[in-house]
């Protein structure tokens, strides 16, 4: 079984908060000096705990998965970089191609995969913004435990965390198997 939680604290919400501005700060750098679209990666990691050995797992198959998708597309990559953090993994690319194009070929990953519902590629346009996924046509995320729209049982704190718990280590333990 996959343990998500190991034994030490999690980070606080000052920090959660902390990294999300220093993550803006990074991307707003990315996209000035490169004025080209950014693929910015986190994680789905419910609870407190966003570094472990099993989230760096589900973060090494997401680089790995989004490397392949790069290449597949033959679109020039300008810089890549990840960050390991206590707050959790985070990655960029800097991509010399078409923001939307970029945005269907993530959520296409993240919906093909097994881990993909875990994994939060955001892509964003120099000029434009975030591309979301209904700009693209593309429904909202899924809750991870009904299937329901992701944001609106996030908001309501729909499911006990200790259930999303068990349904993130059951999706990663299952892609395990498969290995």
């Amino acid at each position: 079984m996959t343990i998500v939680t190991p034994a030490q604290a999690g980070v606080s919400l000052e920090d959660l908060l902390a990294a999300k501005e220093l993550r803006a700060r990074r991307q707003t750098d990315w996209l000035t000096q490169f004025s080209q679209p950014l693929i910015s990666l986190t994680l789905v990691t419910p609870g407190p705990v966003k570094d472990s050995v099993a989230w760096r797992g589900v973060m090494r198959e997401a680089l790995q998965q989004a490397e392949v998708m790069l290449r597949q597309h033959g679109w020039p990559v300008l810089k890549q970089e990840v960050f390991w953090l206590p707050t959790g993994a985070e990655a960029f690319w800097g991509v010399k191609h078409s923001a939307p194009e970029v945005k269907a070929a993530t959520v296409a990953l993240e919906q093909s995969h097994a881990l993909g519902r875990l994994w939060d590629f955001d892509v964003i346009c120099p000029q434009a913004g975030v591309v979301g996924r209904r700009s693209l046509d593309n429904a909202s995320r899924r809750c991870l435990v009904c299937d329901g729209p992701a944001h609106a049982c996030a908001r309501s704190r729909k499911h006990p965390l200790p259930e999303v718990m068990t349904k993130v280590e059951a999706l990663i333990d299952s892609w395990h198997r498969t290995l």
